[in-house]
């Protein structure tokens, strides 16, 4: 999306984005901050991260989308398909090289809240 100086700016970004583009929602994934899932109808929700130690990067944007397209191929609602992407994205970024999240290591981690 560029830079921005508030979160006011990032939403007017946000906006103008799923208008010329003509989407149903935006997701934007802020690194230690998270996921914002911005939605046509203004709504937007956050969806933070949880503190850990990250190794390596390398495959997270990936894991994002993976996830996240899974989620929504599967009829989940928006707000648990950005809670999946989150947990496998912050699975990943705790390992060394490119990595993958098993099923398990997601299924864990949302049944223990780490994805809240």
């Amino acid at each position: 999306c560029g830079e921005w100086n508030s979160e006011s700016e990032l939403n007017a970004i946000a906006r103008s984005l799923i208008e010329q583009l003509d989407l149903g929602s935006l997701l934007l994934t802020r690194s230690e901050e998270g996921m914002t899932l911005f939605r046509h109808d203004g709504t937007v929700s956050h969806q933070p991260t949880r503190a850990r130690e990250v190794y390596d990067v390398s495959g997270a944007g990936d894991t994002v989308i993976a996830a996240a397209a899974v989620a929504i191929a599967a009829g989940l609602p928006d707000e648990m398909a950005v809670q999946l992407a989150t947990q496998a994205a912050g699975i990943v970024v705790g390992k060394l090289g490119v990595a993958t999240a098993t099923l398990e290591e997601i299924s864990t981690g949302l049944e223990s809240g780490l994805g809240d």
